[in-house]
């Protein structure tokens, strides 16, 4: 509802993915070390997987869509080979976010998110941005919002630091937009990702 509020659509894209579209066009090359962390579920055809992420559907978007502008979200289950535990799953939802358009900055990723959080945590809630890297995504951060358990002085929450992670974000890369179907010398876009659940507990 936050999202549409604020002019973004619903886009659906597979759970059932290539390797070029989970990986490849997103910037991601084989031996790429991201690959190791997203241990992969793969079919019987090693060039087919099921999606690690939702951001494959932002290649599916920008292909589908000309000319821009595109705001979406882009909500899903994801899978990746990892241990069960009380923090981890081999299934999980995230939801991706893509805007693409003339004269996007970084200036329009951070007043998105920030009034996002605000939405979704009160008006009061403090958010910060830490530099951070995506293979898809240059420049690339991580918001926090301030820990509501203790207002910020560091707690066994938030781990003696004050702030709750909450999404990873940044500059649609220009390879990206370029495997999307758009000149990076005319457009520019802002990627966000987050998991419902954590925002959930949270």
């Amino acid at each position: 509802q936050i999202w549409a509020e604020m002019g973004f659509q619903v886009y659906l894209s597979r759970e059932v993915e290539t390797d070029e579209y989970n990986f490849g066009l997103l910037n991601i090359p084989p031996y790429h070390p991201a690959r190791d962390e997203q241990d992969t579920f793969y079919t019987t055809d090693p060039q087919v997987l099921l999606r690690t992420h939702t951001s494959p559907g932002q290649i599916h978007v920008m292909r589908e869509r000309h000319p821009a502008p595109i705001r979406v979200v882009l909500p899903g289950m994801c899978y990746r080979y990892e241990q069960v535990t009380a923090r981890s799953e081999i299934q999980f939802n995230q939801m991706e976010g893509l805007a693409v358009g003339r004269h996007i900055t970084f200036a329009d990723l951070k007043g998105t998110l920030t009034s996002f959080a605000r939405r979704l945590f009160g008006a009061q809630v403090a958010t910060r941005f830490r530099a951070a890297h995506f293979p898809f995504t240059e420049p690339s951060a991580e918001m926090d919002i301030e820990c509501f358990v203790c207002g910020g002085v560091g707690c066994t929450v938030c781990k003696g630091t004050g702030w709750l992670e909450v999404l990873g974000c940044g500059m649609v890369h220009p390879t990206v937009l370029r495997n999307g179907g758009y000149d990076p010398a005319h457009y520019s876009g802002f990627a966000f990702g987050m998991g419902p659940e954590r925002l959930m507990m949270l």
